[in-house]
């Protein structure tokens, strides 16, 4: 008998699981179910289709329905709401939404693929034709519609994750001004703050209006205009909102069936992707996944994993016994001319669970050019790793303006492979002028690591040495050693510091207390690295280099 597959959503999940299942079996049934109207759409691009770099429509538009039944024999029911699901009797009821008509459809296996929704808080004035949510092609069309119609000239965006960021940049393309609102005191969640920092800098520079560590108490609306009360009590005048607060699981679907939710209302699966009742599995956005760092279960709403995911539930549901392990939450985004990107567990993280850094984990943050600085159009990369003693990895962060993909990748694979620092020191990772250094920026990242673990040095952090200076400078028991060349300090220095080059230290070092803490610093840190190895080795036994450099330093305290 021939199997009969139905797929409750498309895009990522839905549709790559059923063009897999159709690779895996010619002569089974499957039916896509999607309430909206369109199968399969490249969501991750809405944004830039807005901003005007992607000039066509259609290219967002992967699948057609047509094009699932010519290409693939899959039949694609668009506009049909699936409204209950009957396990005990092997059946969904379905909404045809154009006629009113409701229908029964039986299968020998169901995937659940309903994915999430954007948040929408019960702020009072939320309700109106120019607050606009981006999820799906009717809202990119209602934006664009909007844009093309009422030749908006100011906009604010609420949220600063992803998809807020990318609306702030690419309404700027548009020409508008705009505002950019965070709750937090950072844009970009999956990074520390420190390493948001340049994204503050890099979004001021190109005009956004940022405001940060403040929500919106109330839309008040007058004419076409929208006024937004801060909790601050701070109003901001707009023609337009774009929420991008977060999404929630689509899971109501699944919890009217009986089917086990975690705590944070996702979809609870197994390791092969089936849920609480036999022969139900679920994909994407809408379902819990274990985090291969901690090992816990948690919600990670991102494209890779969902197709991942959707390949697996289409195999298994072949007879297969193949496991999604889990995720690690890789990720990447444009900010302007910023690219920034993390993996793994962040320092905020790691506090929140209660751990001490130093007793439980260690942070190596190093500033690198993205490929030999002596050939053109070499730019900074920061990049942070969290690690243990041990060696294994947490988390990495990265923010730059070329390589930084790579360089994420890079770090991910190794994470996923279950590396150490020690294997990153010894990737062998192609290098030629345009592309890299010698030592890749990720091998450096795994010799600073070691070189923590056993002591060979140690970094404070920008926002400590500013607490410290602020708590009385020279006064303490501290020096701040600059040991950049005479023309670097007359464009910066750090207040109170004392001036010795790098190449004059072995000669001068007398003129430095053994007894007080020295800190070195430079431009990205090498030097200042180099320094307190001198030191270190010339009877100095309280010696720490500032982490990333003056550069850092700089821009952290914007």
């Amino acid at each position: 008998m021939t199997k009969k597959v139905l797929i409750i959503g498309g895009v990522a999940g839905g549709a790559t699981a059923a063009a897999r299942l159709r690779r895996r079996d010619e002569n089974a049934q499957i039916i896509i179910f999607e309430k909206g109207d369109y199968i399969s759409y490249a969501n991750c691009g809405l944004p830039y289709y807005i901003g005007g770099v992607i000039k066509n429509r259609e290219a967002l538009l992967l699948q057609t329905p047509e094009a699932m039944k010519t290409n693939f024999n899959i039949e694609v029911r668009v506009s049909n709401e699936v409204t209950k699901i009957l396990p005990d009797e092997k059946k969904i009821e379905v909404k045809e939404l154009k006629s009113g008509r409701v229908y029964e459809e039986s299968y020998d296996r169901l995937i659940i693929a309903t994915g999430s929704s954007p948040v929408k808080p019960p702020v009072p004035g939320i309700d109106a034709d120019n607050i606009f949510t981006l999820w799906n092609v009717p809202d990119t069309d209602a934006i664009k519609k909007f844009l093309q119609e009422r030749r908006p000239k100011t906009a604010a965006v609420i949220g600063g994750g992803f998809i807020g960021l990318e609306m702030a940049e690419n309404l700027r393309e548009a020409g508008l001004q705009v505002s950019l609102i965070e709750m937090q005191n950072q844009v970009m969640a999956p990074l520390d703050r420190e390493m948001a920092e340049p994204l503050h800098e890099n979004m001021l520079k190109h005009g956004v209006n940022l405001i940060l560590g403040d929500g919106v108490k109330e839309f008040h609306h007058q004419d076409d205009r929208i006024r937004l009360e801060l909790t601050s009590g701070r109003m901001v005048e707009t023609d337009m909102v774009i929420l991008s607060i977060g999404v929630r699981p689509n899971s109501g679907l699944a919890a009217d069936a009986g089917i086990e939710l975690n705590a944070r209302k996702g979809i609870a699966v197994n390791e092969y992707l089936q849920t609480s009742v036999p022969d139900i599995y679920a994909v994407g956005d809408v379902i819990g996944v274990n985090h291969l760092v901690t090992g816990d279960r948690t919600m990670i709403p991102l494209a890779g994993p969902a197709n991942r995911q959707a390949r697996i539930a289409a195999d298994n549901c072949c007879g297969d016994q193949k496991e999604y392990k889990g995720s690690l939450g890789t990720a990447v985004a444009k900010i302007f001319d910023l690219h920034a990107a993390s993996v793994g567990l962040n320092e905020k993280q790691l506090k929140a669970a209660g751990k001490t850094k130093g007793e439980d984990y260690c942070t190596a943050l190093i500033s690198q050019r993205s490929h030999a600085a002596y050939y053109p159009g070499a730019s900074m990369l920061t990049l942070k790793m969290i690690f243990e003693k041990s060696g294994k990895i947490l988390g990495g962060q990265i923010v730059g303006r070329d390589g930084v993909d790579k360089r994420i990748d890079t770090l991910a694979s190794v994470m996923k492979m279950g590396g150490s620092i020690y294997d990153l020191q010894e990737l062998e990772l192609a290098y030629a002028p345009p592309f890299s250094s010698a030592k890749d920026p990720v091998n450096m990242l795994g010799f600073v690591a070691e070189n923590i673990i056993r002591g060979q040095v140690q970094f404070i952090e920008w926002n400590d040495l500013e607490s410290m200076l602020a708590d009385g400078g020279e006064s303490n028991d501290f020096t701040v050693l600059d040991v950049t060349e005479a023309w670097e300090r007359e464009m910066f220095s750090v207040p109170g510091s004392c001036h010795i080059p790098l190449g004059q230290l072995r000669g001068r070092m007398n003129e430095l207390d053994k007894s007080r803490l020295i800190i070195t610093y430079c431009a990205i840190g090498v030097r200042s690295y180099n320094a307190a190895r001198i030191l270190m080795q010339n009877g100095f036994e309280r010696v720490a280099v500032l982490s990333g450099g003056s550069v850092f330093y700089r821009s952290g305290r914007h």
